[in-house]
């Protein structure tokens, strides 16, 4: 019987998604801490540099990287969103490096390298083929992963119809993040930020009206649905 286990434990060991942020990460995201958050990513950082080896280490550095970049850019400070990400994607390439068999870690790189182009345009031909690379290659390894999908539905969302994107194409992602996974506020806020892109105000007023009920501490949220018209 073992040696058919193995190979099952080896293989679960090698895809599984990371542990999801701790408590702190979250509320600090959420409140928009930006403070709390800078020293949140110095300590993954000092982390990372003390375990070179160490994959979940890198992906966790990385991850704190992108959530400094999501709240620099939902503060409007392109620049620090822009060097949170470049230093979040040099982490997050050593992650997979390390082990390329893991949907998380090609996810949070596929993530940071879009948030590359919404803190600087020009760079979007740099970093968004990564985008739409390692975030088609975490769905493949994952296809039931709801943050695959909603990773996917925001690089989208950002990158211009021109190059693949648009709207109406991340709105389809973000219902397929919602089926995976009904309660993910974040898949509701941002559907209900590209509704409202595309003037379904009625609808996207609803999906944010779910967003806040299910993450209530989530100022982005309130202000996204307070910004939004209701017809």
């Amino acid at each position: 019987m073992m040696p058919k286990l193995l190979p099952l434990a080896l293989l679960a060991a090698l895809t599984a998604s990371a542990a999801a942020p701790p408590e702190a990460w979250l509320k600090a995201r959420d409140t928009q801490d930006r403070v709390a958050l800078d020293a949140i990513a110095a300590e993954a950082r000092k982390a990372a540099d003390a375990k070179t080896t160490s994959a979940d280490a890198q992906y966790r550095a990385a991850l704190a990287q992108s959530i400094r970049s999501e709240v620099a850019m939902e503060l409007r400070d392109k620049r620090a969103a822009g060097s949170a990400a470049e230093e979040g994607i040099a982490l997050a390439r050593r992650a997979v490096a390390i082990n390329g068999n893991s949907a998380e870690y090609h996810r949070i790189l596929g993530t940071l390298c879009g948030q590359i182009i919404p803190a600087n345009v020009l760079l979007g031909l740099r970093y968004g083929q990564c985008a739409l690379d390692e975030v088609s290659k975490a769905i493949e390894l994952d296809p039931k992963s709801p943050l695959a999908w909603l990773s996917r539905g925001v690089g989208n969302y950002y990158l211009p119809d021109s190059f693949g994107g648009g709207a109406a194409k991340a709105v389809d992602d973000f219902k397929k993040a919602i089926a995976l996974d009904a309660r993910n506020a974040e898949a509701h806020l941002w559907l209900g930020v590209a509704l409202r892109k595309l003037n379904r105000h009625a609808e996207a007023r609803k999906a944010l009206e779910t967003a806040v009920k299910l993450n209530p501490r989530r100022v982005w949220a309130r202000q996204q649905l307070e910004k939004t018209p209701e017809k």
